[in-house]
C-alpha cells in the first residue's frame, strides 16, 4: 500500500500584514494542504494584533509555526494559544517527523542551547522523513546573496542530522529560493508561501 504525501503549506516574515495572511488562507483551502508551516516573523517590532490569524484560524488546517526574531518571548506564548509552537518541540504524521527552532526576542544566531535543543528533537524522532523549520537561513545557502550571513550552528545541525527538508525564512529578498546542502532541501519561503509534498 502506498503512503499518502503529507501536503504542506509553509510560509513567514508576515509583519502583521493582514491581506497577505487571507491570501495564505485562501491558498490554504484551494490548495487543499494537510497543513501549514509559519517560519516567524508573523508581527513586527511591536505587540502584534491576535485577530490577522484569523483568516487562517477558519480554514480548520492544523497550524504550527516558530517564532521569528520580531516576536518577544511574550508573543510567542500568545501564539501558542492558537497554533502549535515547534520551537524546541516535534510533531510526527504517518512516517514524517517536523522539529523546529525559533528566534524569538531579536535573536540573530544560534547558540551551542540552541543546537542540542534541536539534537533532542532529531535523535528523539522516530518517523524515517524530517523536516527542520527554522526562521533565520542556514550558513552556506544561496540566501546569503543579501549580504547577510547564515546561521553556522544550523549548518553544523544540518550537517549532522541530515533533515530531509529545512524550512527557513527571514531574508526577504529570498522568498522562493530552494537549495540543497548534501541531502536537505533547503526552502527559502515568504509570506506567499510554498506548497511541497513529502
Amino acid at each position: 500500500m502506498i503512503e499518502k504525501k503529507l501536503r504542506i503549506l509553509a510560509a513567514s516574515d508576515f509583519h502583521d500584514n493582514k491581506k497577505a495572511l487571507e491570501k495564505l488562507a485562501e491558498k490554504a483551502i484551494k490548495q487543499k494542504v494537510d497543513l501549514v508551516i509559519l517560519a516567524g516573523d508573523i508581527h513586527s517590532y511591536h505587540e502584534g494584533d491576535e485577530n490577522i490569524l484569523k483568516p487562517l484560524l477558519k480554514t480548520k488546517k492544523k497550524l504550527f509555526f516558530v517564532p521569528g526574531n520580531c516576536e518577544t518571548t511574550l508573543e510567542h506564548e500568545r501564539l501558542k494559544k492558537h497554533m502549535k509552537s515547534l520551537h524546541g518541540y516535534y510533531v510526527t504524521y504517518g512516517n514524517v517527523g517536523i522539529a523546529g527552532i525559533g528566534s524569538p526576542d531579536w535573536t540573530l544566531s544560534h547558540n551551542d542551547e540552541d543546537f542540542l535543543m534541536i539534537k533532542k528533537q532529531m535523535e528523539k524522532m522516530k518517523p524515517k522523513k524530517k523536516i527542520l523549520v527554522s526562521h533565520l537561513h542556514v550558513a552556506g545557502s544561496l540566501a546569503e546573496f543579501s549580504g547577510i550571513p547564515g546561521d553556522e550552528v544550523l549548518r553544523y545541525a544540518i550537517e549532522k542530522f541530515k533533515p530531509d527538508i529545512l524550512i527557513s525564512g527571514h531574508i526577504h529578498e529570498a522568498e522562493g529560493i530552494e537549495d540543497k546542502i548534501g541531502k536537505t532541501k533547503i526552502f527559502q519561503v515568504g509570506k506567499r508561501g510554498k506548497i511541497f509534498e513529502i
